[in-house]
């Protein structure tokens, strides 16, 4: 700690800002990979009135932060090739103070190039954080809308699948009662095909008993007949004797 404040004391205002925004985003970072909080709730901080105010000043924002840290960044790399130049080319024993010197510019100018190299790393890291939280957001609620659907498709498959299974069993209980229908049918024809064939037996059976019955009564009345032409000859027969028995 007491080196923390060692070197913010040594440290300029704007590389003091750096720091401090260096930390910022290493913190902020750490809180975006923490589990606890998913892609989902993260994408609903997101949609806060707070960031939609900010949203139109957000990619301004970031671009000019990347430039301001490419600029520190080269303006530390300056001062880094400048001093490594310095003590190169300066004599530790004739200047021992001056080499002194060097080195501690050389060490700012080092530590000024990491963070602000650190710094411009984390602020590109941090912003393709964001954007694959927000992909991966969109990614689980296309997904969850896709198994939604999905399982809305399967449950109306199930429900056609019945359907269809009840109207095939629909279908073969009416085939099979039709063929019931069609067996009772086909038994009522045979039986009346078998009556009909009774009747058209006794109706010849009939007929042919009124022919038998026509004949006998034809010969009973041909007989009759001729009894009859008999009884008349014999009456004439026994009118003329007794007219013969009167005459003499």
């Amino acid at each position: 700690m007491w080196f923390g404040l060692r070197v913010f004391k040594r440290m300029t205002l704007q590389w003091t800002a750096v720091a401090l925004f260096l930390y910022a985003e290493i913190a902020f970072i750490l809180i975006l990979c923490l589990p606890l909080l998913s892609a989902q709730r993260w994408q609903k901080i997101f949609k806060w009135n707070i960031w939609s105010v900010m949203s139109p000043y957000w990619n301004r924002f970031f671009f000019a932060m990347i430039l301001i840290l490419i600029v520190l960044f080269l303006d530390a790399l300056r001062e880094v090739r400048k001093y490594s130049a310095e003590e190169a080319s300066t004599d530790s024993q004739l200047h021992p103070n001056f080499s002194d010197h060097v080195h501690m510019m050389l060490f700012r100018a080092q530590r000024n190039l990491y963070i602000s190299g650190f710094s411009l790393f984390h602020w590109l890291i941090m912003r393709r954080i964001i954007t694959l939280i927000h992909q991966v957001a969109l990614a689980e609620g296309t997904g969850a809308a896709l198994q939604a659907q999905a399982e809305g498709a399967n449950q109306a498959a199930k429900k056609y699948m019945e359907e269809n299974q009840k109207l095939k069993d629909s279908l073969q209980e009416q085939e099979s009662a039709k063929s019931v229908r069609a067996q009772l049918m086909r038994q009522e024809v045979e039986s009346a095909t078998k009556d009909l064939k009774a009747a058209d037996d006794a109706l010849r059976r009939s007929r042919t008993e009124v022919e038998a019955v026509k004949k006998q009564a034809q010969g009973l009345t041909r007989e009759y007949d001729r009894l009859l032409k008999e009884h008349q000859i014999l009456q004439q027969n026994l009118y003329n004797g007794s007219e013969d028995k009167k005459d003499q």
